[in-house]
């Protein structure tokens, strides 16, 4: 019976990264491993062909000649089962750590590392552009103090696990191969608690809050992150601690638009300042700048202030205030404001072209359109 083609098995395309394979890989043998379905055959036997594409793919020369000549290019190696010098356990090594969290060289002697932490910070666009330190208080996981950490009532000693003999590992065998995985007893620390401490129930940490000081740079932006290092949650058996990431927000402001460095603001103006021009105090982070309104402005035009945006957090570049100006329409006109704006209208009536180049230029485009 022909071998169904590797990458079929493993479900990917022959273009699929190192990373995709591996993943399929762990997908399909958390699937068809045989501790997971005892005594079923079927599922056995894919889990075989699982682990048989995976060594071939995940291999850059056997990959390579597989490609070119299929079954055939690795006959040869398919025959002892191994990879390489590696041997069969280097196949599985890395994969079975990530299913059944067995880390080679942690357990009881090298820890484990704390585990990371993320805080969401939100901040005013002024104090985002300016820069700011905040206190920021968050819970955390700390050395319990009535254990000294050890997690057994004070004293009490931890004994050796019954499990794993104090290795902190145990090895599980199915057919013609065998994996290491973390004592599930200890958690892979090679020590049990008979009495528990009071204060952490045997944990050796308990939940705190602490509060930090965060300094926030000049110019951050949303999505922007800042490391804490060792701020993080207290690690296992020694190791250190993990870090904390203050993920910052910028709250949207009433005036103003950020996009990268450049600021954007709508800035109303009177029909009389966009006919005759004029100019007008704009607001920027910093205080108030002049704009000059030319003569015969239209409602949507930008001005750009340069220089008036937001320091640039990694390069020092500084961007620019776009201003639109939208011109408005007066509302609520007496009797006498009407009669004027009427006499003024019939002033330019029938000089479109010169008063209203827009206008003029739409109607003879709607002409053309209609002929």
């Amino acid at each position: 019976m022909a071998k169904e083609d590797f990458y079929d098995v493993l479900g990917v395309s022959r273009t699929a990264s190192e990373a995709e394979i591996k993943k399929a890989y762990r997908r399909m043998a958390m699937k068809y491993h045989p501790d997971r379905n005892a005594g079923d055959t079927d599922t056995e036997e894919k889990f075989k062909e699982a682990k048989e594409a995976y060594e071939i793919l995940s291999d850059t020369q056997k990959r390579a000649a597989y490609d070119q000549f299929g079954h055939a290019g690795v006959d040869q190696s398919m025959g002892g089962g191994g990879r390489g010098a590696g041997g069969f356990s280097d196949v599985f090594g890395d994969v079975f750590n990530d299913i059944f969290g067995a880390s080679g060289g942690g357990g009881r002697q090298g820890g484990y590392r704390g585990a990371d932490l993320r805080y969401h910070l939100e901040m005013s666009l002024e104090d985002a552009v300016s820069g700011k330190t905040v206190e920021i208080r968050i819970p955390t996981r700390v050395e319990c103090k009535t254990c000294d950490g050890t997690g057994a009532k004070p004293g009490t000693k931890p004994v050796t696990c019954t499990t794993c003999g104090g290795h902190g590992q145990v090895r599980m065998q199915q057919g013609f191969f065998s994996v290491q995985q973390t004592c599930p007893q200890c958690n892979g620390t090679g020590q049990m608690i008979k009495d528990p401490c009071p204060d952490c129930h045997g944990e050796g940490h308990i939940q705190e809050h602490k509060t930090l000081s965060v300094k926030v740079p000049a110019g951050v932006d949303t999505g922007d992150r800042i490391r804490l290092s060792g701020e993080g949650e207290v690690g296992q058996g020694g190791a250190g601690p993990g870090d904390l990431y203050v993920e910052i927000q910028v709250q949207r402001h009433d005036v103003f638009t950020r996009d990268d460095n450049n600021l954007f603001c709508d800035v109303p103006i009177s029909f009389t300042t966009a006919t005759l021009g004029g100019e007008l105090e704009v607001p920027t982070l910093a205080g108030k700048a002049s704009l000059k309104i030319p003569e015969g402005t239209q409602t949507g035009q930008q001005f750009r202030l340069r220089g008036k945006g937001v320091k640039s957090v990694r390069s020092g570049v500084t961007g620019d205030l776009m201003c639109r100006v939208m011109i408005e329409t007066p509302v609520k006109l007496s009797k006498t404001q009407k009669e004027l704006l009427q006499q003024f209208a019939e002033t330019i009536e029938g000089s479109h072209s010169k008063h209203s180049p827009q206008h003029s230029s739409w109607l003879d485009k709607v002409k053309e359109f209609f002929d």
